[in-house]
């Protein structure tokens, strides 16, 4: 029996992630655990924004840090020349290059694992004492990468583009769950966040309390979400880095349970 992805990205990422699924011939739906709400418009963006070109680098934590903070670009306001975007995977990068920076630009490790310190490594060759870099992320977040800059005498900056919030299920979403739920054998949770494990507990305390996981499957796209969801008690967890192909493999992998 085929098995369904339930891809649980903050939305539009899951939609993206569906789409590609699709087009390669694997079932999946979107069952968002997160949910990205921007900024509000505020004088930390907008003179973020100004400051950009005294900048020696600019590092994004995720696509989401890349869409909240160039929505809040002030007007004829370009990227500026020279300036290297810092990203930990492939959908930052994909997602900063659609929004203008040049590709030249970018700067991501170059395979898994896409994460803090694999981009580190591809920076600390170079000399960092007095040079100025700003992370963009949300509210909060790990803060290895900025440890690792400031160790090496960068001097750091923060700008909060957005915030994270649990979803508030549909009706159809609800539905999927329980559905993902009673037919654990017919679906893989594509798990891209610690923080949407922890979600997604808190939303079957009440939708379903005492509802188990031993039974459930997950594909975790690093090894510390991966960690996170045994402790959670999926049953089978497989690794597999934020890339479409990578998926299928794993997803290919679990044959016919």
């Amino acid at each position: 029996m085929a098995l369904t992805v339930l891809v649980t990205r903050p939305a539009p990422q899951a939609a993206a992630w569906v789409a590609r699924l699709l087009d390669k011939g694997m079932q999946a739906q979107a069952l968002p655990l997160i949910v990205i709400e921007p900024m509000a418009e505020t004088a930390a963006l907008r003179d973020t924004w100004h400051q950009l070109p005294q900048r020696d680098l600019a590092m994004f934590v995720s696509p989401n840090a890349v869409t909240s903070f160039f929505a809040s670009r002030p007007a004829a306001r370009t990227w500026p020349r020279g300036l290297r975007a810092a990203a930990t995977g492939p959908g930052t990068v994909e997602a900063l290059v659609a929004a203008g920076v040049p590709q030249a630009l970018c700067v991501s490790p170059r395979a898994a694992p896409f994460d803090s310190s694999a981009l580190w490594s591809v920076l600390q060759s170079e000399s960092w004492a007095g040079r100025t870099a700003l992370i963009v992320r949300g509210d909060g977040g790990r803060d290895e990468f900025a440890k690792a800059l400031r160790a090496a005498g960068a001097k750091i900056a923060f700008v909060q583009a957005y915030q994270r919030r649990a979803p508030e299920w549909s009706d159809a979403e609800r539905a999927l769950a329980l559905a993902a739920i009673a037919a654990p054998d017919q679906h893989v949770w594509l798990l891209s966040s610690a923080e949407a494990i922890d979600n997604l507990l808190a939303l079957f305390t009440v939708l379903r309390p005492g509802t188990e996981w031993r039974h459930s499957i997950a594909v975790a796209s690093h090894p510390r979400i991966a960690q996170r969801a045994r402790r959670a008690g999926f049953g089978r967890v497989l690794e597999a880095p934020p890339l479409v192909d990578a998926v299928l493999s794993a997803v290919a992998s679990l044959g016919d349970l």
